[in-house]
């Protein structure tokens, strides 16, 4: 087959497994698990194939006209470069893994047929988004990744914090893409096609005529997919929805499309500079907020929500400054150490049963009832915190050097005030990652208590899966000097200078948190905390459920554990009551945007119902009362018929005879 007869597949598969699996679901659930697995793990190798052969050479395009609209044409078109062919590796690798680990998380589960569908639905439609060259076709797989968000984060609808978070992941994603299609169609409309390699060609030789609008109205889109500040309030509370889909959204799909559609057209954004001066606030913003909100949270996986939110930070600031390489570099290696993240805590949550690092913390030998999630996940916070050699210290390097060199004039893409932006909150977010990383590792594994009844060893679907994801959680990094080529060809190897100050800050970061944890441990004792679930002998999504369920009701929805040995209370002091709220943005939200909108519906249901009722009630009510004096002259008797036939007659003789008289008188 050609490169791009199996770059096709690779999309393609997936879909048909999620039909399939929709299909049989019911009559034949056997089917389910092999329909869940095999098509994606068939993409995955295909996406390996096209990665091969594509060999991060020359772009490989094909397109074929797939509607005439008598305006702009809109193509099937695949564009595979060296980005694309590795992200598809990504997405193809982790939802693989997500789909075996799925398997074990929720054998028991009565809707895992539908939940296996939509997890290779979302599948589909980020490669198509990865593989796509065309706009519009783009758009169709991310709008269908927004569409199956919503029904994988309220996988358990029947507890209100999943049905809340799937409607609030859905509407806040769509309050982007309002403004991100206005600025597809008037990008269309300044380039005359919504073919990529075409756009690109067109703003090469100037033909872009309101690039910063166009930059601006799309960035509100990416804002909403990638969860970049402001509209980064729903992914935190995503987590109601199980572990794996946590894993999916995070690792390889939906946050990463909004990063990947920038990286694809940069050349967009950086035909303007005030555009890349508002990417780089944003994305400084993004990270140093997130960072002290995760340092603040007690939910093990809204720590790591906080979290991506801040790495997808250093994405958006690497584009900000004009290096899309080091960019898609991050996304990759954040991809495979998140994906590890993730599903350890799904294992977490399942031996501890319960999802507060509080309650955790008053447990003993945690760590040594599960050691593939303990060694796994230990893994994965090193490369969090960027500590060489493991993959998130070469990525995250590759970020602050792009940052350096644009801030000292050395690159000249990106205004050198949005380098010195990136740069510092680049340094300030390591300190803070390095923080909330050493904190979660110290309450999740080095916990003070009882020990609680062990269930055995969780199974090997979920474990081998963590041991499959944290080879390149190690190794990816190490390839950093023989991949620049599919990296556009730039170099991807760190520098002594920002290796040095990075790695040294989030040593300060990772100490001052251990010192911290030192003196607040002791009060751990004095202070019994905890919501554990019931049932810790039970299937993990089970146990997940119920640990949310008894999370909020021993802290509230906004998992705050008034607890004085949490060292991310004594490390922020005053500031942890607004951080651990998110700074209170959804408050404020809500004040400014959802009661208005709330009063507005209030306001028309009483003129609907009221007003415009009444008449609709009226005029009904005129027409009863007429019909009703009709119907009593009619009572079927001739001779009445014929005497009023006279009567009325009669007076209009009458009346003629005395209009004649008038008129003949004047």
């Amino acid at each position: 087959m050609t490169t791009t007869t199996l770059a096709a597949l690779v999309p393609l598969l997936p879909f048909l497994g999620a039909v399939a699996g929709l299909a049989l679901g019911r009559t034949a659930p056997g089917f389910v698990r092999p329909l869940a697995i095999l098509p994606t793990l068939t993409a995955t190798v295909l996406a390996v194939v096209v990665a091969v052969r594509q060999g991060g050479g020359r772009a490989i395009d094909a397109a074929t006209q797939l509607t005439p609209t008598g305006s702009v044409p809109i193509d099937l078109a695949l564009h595979l470069d060296g980005f694309a062919v590795l992200v598809a590796v990504l997405v193809g690798l982790v939802a693989t893994c997500v789909q075996l680990y799925s398997t074990a998380y929720l054998r028991n589960d009565t809707r895992y047929p539908s939940y296996a569908a939509l997890v290779s639905l979302f599948t589909s439609a980020m490669l198509l988004v990865v593989y796509s060259g065309d706009l519009m076709v783009l758009l169709v797989g991310w709008e269908i990744m927004g569409i199956c968000s919503y029904f994988l984060v309220g996988h358990y609808w029947e507890t209100p914090e999943a049905r809340a978070a799937s409607l609030k992941a859905f509407l806040v994603t769509k309050l982007g893409d309002v403004p991100f299609l206005i600025g597809l169609f008037a990008l269309a409309a300044d380039t005359g096609s919504f073919r990529i390699t075409k756009i690109l060609a067109a703003v090469t030789n100037g033909g872009l005529d309101h690039p910063t609008l166009i930059a601006l109205l799309l960035l509100a889109g990416v804002a909403g997919k990638s969860a970049q500040f402001p509209l980064h309030t729903w992914l935190p509370d995503a987590m109601a929805g199980p572990t794996p889909v946590s894993a999916l959204i995070h690792a390889a799909t939906m946050v990463a499309a909004g990063i990947y559609f920038v990286a694809r057209l940069l050349p967009v954004f950086a035909a303007s500079g005030a555009a890349l001066t508002v990417l780089a606030v944003m994305a400084a913003v993004t990270m140093v907020g997130s960072g002290l909100a995760a340092l603040a949270q007690d939910d093990i996986k809204r720590v790591l929500a906080y979290s991506t939110i801040g790495q997808l930070g250093y994405m958006s600031g690497a584009l900000a400054v004009g290096d899309r390489g080091a960019a898609v570099f991050h996304l990759i290696s954040h991809g495979a150490f998140k994906a590890v993240l993730f599903l350890a805590a799904g294992v977490v949550i399942h031996a501890a049963g319960t999802n507060s690092l509080a309650a955790m913390s008053r447990m003993g030998g945690l760590a040594r009832r599960i050691p593939d999630a303990y060694w796994t996940m230990t893994v994965a916070l090193l490369a969090l915190a960027a500590i060489p050699p493991f993959a998130g210290f070469f990525s995250k390097e590759a970020v602050l050097v792009a940052a350096e060199h644009t801030a000292v004039g050395d690159r000249a893409v990106a205004p050198a005030a949005a380098g010195w932006t990136v740069l510092i909150a680049g340094l300030a977010a390591a300190v803070l990652t390095a923080a909330y990383a050493t904190r979660l590792w110290l309450l999740a594994f080095r916990g003070r208590g009882a020990e609680l009844p062990d269930h055995g060893r969780q199974p090997v679907a979920m474990t081998a899966i963590l041991w499959i994801l944290a080879v390149p959680t190690i190794a990816f990094g190490l390839t950093s000097g023989v991949i620049g080529d599919w990296f556009d060809g730039h170099a991807l190897t760190p520098s002594l200078t920002t290796a040095v100050l990075a790695t040294g800050v989030t040593l300060v970061g990772g100490l001052v948190t251990y010192g911290a944890w030192r003196h607040t441990t002791a009060l751990a004792a004095r202070t019994p905390i905890g919501a554990v679930a019931a049932h810790p002998g039970a299937e993990p999504a089970l146990v997940e459920a119920e640990a949310m369920t008894s999370h909020t009701a021993a802290y509230g929805t906004i998992a705050a554990a008034a607890d004085p040995a949490d060292p991310g209370r004594l490390l922020l002091g005053p500031l942890h009551r607004h951080a651990v709220t998110g700074f209170h943005l959804d408050a404020l939200y809500t004040a400014l945007f959802v009661r208005p909108v709330q009063q507005a519906a209030r306001l028309v249901r009483f003129l609907d119902r009221t007003v415009v009722d009444t008449y609709v009630n009226g005029s009904g009510a005129v027409t009863r009362l007429l019909g009703t004096a009709v119907r009593r002259a009619q009572t079927g008797n001739v001779q009445t018929y014929l005497g009023a036939l006279f009567a009325g007659s009669l007076v209009l003789a009458i009346a003629a005879v005395v209009f004649a008289n008038v008129n003949a008188g004047s």
